[in-house]
């Protein structure tokens, strides 16, 4: 487990999401936690592309500490960014969570296969949504060490 000192810094958190309602949620559960945090939000894979390779809009945004990426997005879909992802190896370290509506075992192995660093369905319910965003931020931002910039040198 992490000592307190390792989550006194704010982490930054990119949600990839185009369902303005699991936005409205994932943000009310993240404002409940106690990990502080900047949840930054996009709609779409371009612009997710565009934020984690600091490109057009998104020149000073910084580097996520973590990705929660939604499958099924315009664009570019969440396979596709996180093949973009995998391929440069200044960004394969970043943890990609995928937060998805979809149960098929196709798309979960696919996102495995495709390095995701964990696979959450969406439940229907509200209430079950804010309590497994929650068990989410405690295990990625409280239990589990993630890399630093200090450690990708």
């Amino acid at each position: 487990m992490m000592s307190e000192d390792a989550t006194a810094d704010p982490v930054d958190i990119l949600l990839v999401e185009d369902n303005p309602g699991d936005v409205r949620l994932t943000k009310e559960a993240f404002e409940e936690g106690q990990i502080a945090n900047t949840l930054h939000v996009v709609e779409d894979g371009v612009e997710a592309l565009d934020f984690l390779f600091q490109r057009n809009d998104y020149a000073d945004a910084p580097r996520p500490d973590l990705v929660l990426l939604d499958l099924n997005l315009p664009r570019k879909n969440g396979d596709e960014v996180l093949e973009e992802l995998h391929e440069d190896p200044d960004r394969r370290s970043i943890p990609v969570v995928m937060l998805t509506s979809s149960d098929a075992e196709a798309d979960v192995v696919g996102s495995y296969e495709r390095c995701a660093s964990g696979y959450l369905t969406k439940p229907v319910d509200p209430n079950e949504f804010i309590e497994m965003i929650q068990d989410l931020e405690r295990f990625w931002l409280s239990i589990v060490r993630l890399p630093t910039d200090t450690d990708l040198d």
